[in-house]
C-alpha cells in the first residue's frame, strides 16, 4: 500500500494545528502551507474534506483561518486518512460473486488491522512524541 501526497499533506496539517491546539488564535491557509511545504492552493481543498468530517474548523475575518473542530486526543490518523480517501486497503474486485471468498476474508483481516492499528494513533501523542524529541538534550 502507498499513501498519497494527499494523505500526507492532510496528516501535515492536521499535526500542525494539534501543535497550536489550545491557542485562540486561527492558522491562515499562507502560513500553514508554507509551514509544512504543502501547495496553499491544494491545501485549500484537503481543509475542506477536513472541515466537512469535523476534523477542523474555519473562521472568517480579518483573524480567520484554521483550527482543530475537537481536541487532538480524539482524532486519529485513521479517521484523517480515511477522510481523504476512505477505506485504507480495499479491493473492488472482491465484490464479484466470483472471487475466492478466502482471498475476501484475508483483504477484510488487513483492513481491519490497518484500521485498528491507524486508530490507535491520536494525534495528541504525535505532538506528545514531537515535543518530546525536540526538547532532548544531546551530548
Amino acid at each position: 500500500m502507498k499513501l498519497s501526497v494527499k494523505s500526507d499533506y492532510a496528516a501535515r496539517a492536521v499535526l500542525a494545528l494539534a501543535r497550536r491546539y489550545g491557542e485562540s488564535r486561527a492558522m491562515k491557509i499562507e502560513e500553514l502551507a508554507a509551514a509544512n511545504g504543502i501547495p496553499a492552493n491544494y491545501l485549500v481543498q484537503i481543509l475542506i474534506e477536513l472541515k466537512a468530517r469535523n476534523i477542523v474548523r474555519s473562521l472568517r475575518g480579518k483573524e480567520g483561518g484554521y483550527l482543530l473542530a475537537r481536541p487532538p486526543r480524539s482524532i486519529t490518523l485513521g479517521e484523517v486518512l480515511r477522510c481523504i480517501h476512505g477505506p485504507m486497503f480495499e479491493t473492488s474486485s472482491a465484490e464479484s460473486g466470483s472471487y475466492p471468498p478466502e482471498l475476501r476474508d484475508a483483504w477484510k483481516r488487513i483492513q481491519e488491522g490497518m484500521d485498528q492499528l491507524t486508530d490507535s494513533i491520536h494525534f495528541e501523542k504525535l505532538v506528545e512524541e514531537g515535543a518530546a524529541k525536540r526538547s532532548m538534550y544531546y551530548i
